[in-house]
């Protein structure tokens, strides 16, 4: 295990020395989506192994929901890579450029960051996604997928290498391990610092945290996704009753769901039935407090202090009383995990307190939190959302995986 590994990481840099420009990366891409399609039928039936396996192992519906492929997950997967391929190349880009008395010229550009470890769980969809942003930004990619979706991700990382082969470009700029040896991932944390540049995982709560734990490499990432919405008592109920039916159910599986409502105390009796008896009958569970309860009229369920730190994802919300905005952002950043909370209001001076205050990574005005996705932002996908304080910084996409270098020109010059 730990030769091979070390020759991965070999391997990794030999093809990080290959020199790329836009057009072999696009046409790599291109490339990859046609094969994708051509393969599509060879693509489902590989990942009905990792479903029949997953059932037989009785893993969570939900998790067996990230898991499954089919041909309009097929079609998003293209459409994904298809957006990469319009998005301006991020690499060797002039960010800054001025001129000092001393005789200097100095230009900030930008460069890869150089050979990323991916270390995922359940969704194959992140083997596509991250391929095509490692490679079009330069970076060679090692992925280390979970066994729930092995057989998936490895015709899809297969596919990849194919379309480099096929344009004569090195096809371990993509490397997939396919051991399932569990101290794989234990080797990649601590043993490869001199191949690996950063660590992205993407997963659950424990997947994450061993990472952020065991690692002594950089890492990009969230712990978790504790999402808030902020019904203020200036809200449009209308708007409000909307928003938080999709924030909370639209899919409860994505790191972006909401998880806890807030509600201002001042519109509790004319917004509590509106807004959840709407998710309830949706089919979502709803958990609340002393004054939730005092005015809902539907099925409710005491919360408590855990409740406020619960991730779901599934459909069960916890809800809580608000006296004003400050308590509402001081308790987003108490219990939230700095990734993405929202507020519903009418009041653009209460909005701006909100986004300027709380510690989200992305902070939201009269929006779902679902729209937390790099696709949605623009970004062609993403490789994950960081809740670091350093950046990058939220959704991590094409120009989020790039550094950048200072050049410095002058005409012979010496320092006095």
């Amino acid at each position: 295990m730990k030769n091979e590994l070390i020759k991965i990481g070999n391997r990794s840099k030999k093809a990080f020395s290959f020199e790329l420009n836009s057009k072999k990366k696009n046409k790599v891409l291109k490339d990859y989506c046609n094969l994708i399609e051509k393969n599509k039928k060879i693509i489902i039936y590989q990942n009905k192994k990792d479903v029949y396996k997953a059932q037989k192992e009785k893993l969570k519906k939900n998790l067996i929901n990230r898991l499954i492929l089919n041909e309009k997950k097929i079609f998003d997967i293209i459409n994904s890579i298809k957006a990469i391929i319009k998005i301006k190349d991020p690499t060797n880009v002039t960010l800054e450029k001025w001129k000092r008395p001393n005789g200097l010229s100095i230009s900030k550009v930008t460069i890869p960051i150089g050979i990323i470890g991916i270390i995922y769980e359940s969704r194959p969809n992140v083997t596509s996604d991250i391929a095509s942003l490692c490679f079009k930004s330069g970076n060679p990619v090692i992925l280390k997928g979970g066994k729930e979706a092995f057989h998936s991700n490895k015709i899809l990382s297969k596919l990849f290498r194919n379309s480099l082969k096929k344009n004569k470009i090195d096809k371990n700029f993509v490397q997939f391990i396919s051991s399932k040896n569990r101290k794989v991932v234990n080797f990649l944390l601590t043993k490869m610092n001199k191949y690996i540049d950063v660590i992205i995982p993407r997963g659950g709560k424990s997947l994450v945290k061993k990472v952020q734990i065991l690692s002594n490499l950089p890492t990009i990432g969230h712990l978790e996704g504790i999402c808030h919405t902020f019904v203020d008592k200036d809200a449009n109920l209308k708007i409000a009753q909307k928003i938080v039916l999709n924030a909370k159910l639209r899919n409860t599986a994505i790191c972006g769901a909401t998880e806890t409502i807030l509600i201002h105390e001042k519109i509790l009796k004319k917004s509590c039935n509106l807004i959840l008896k709407n998710l309830e009958d949706h089919g979502c569970k709803i958990i609340g407090d002393q004054k939730i309860r005092k005015f809902y009229k539907g099925k409710i369920f005491k919360a408590n202090n855990k409740d406020w730190s619960k991730e779901y994802l599934s459909p069960t919300v916890s809800v809580k009383s608000v006296k004003d905005l400050e308590e509402a952002i001081n308790h987003i950043n108490k219990f939230g995990t700095m990734h993405t909370d929202s507020i519903i209001t009418n009041n653009k001076i209460t909005a701006k307190k909100f986004l300027i205050k709380v510690n989200s990574s992305i902070a939201m005005h009269n929006t779902s939190t679902q729209f937390a996705d790099g696709g949605e932002f623009g970004f062609g996908g993403e490789v994950g959302i960081s809740t670091n304080k350093l950046p990058p910084r939220g959704p991590v996409g094409l120009n989020q995986l790039v550094s950048y270098k200072y050049q410095v020109i002058s005409n012979g010059k010496t320092r006095k």
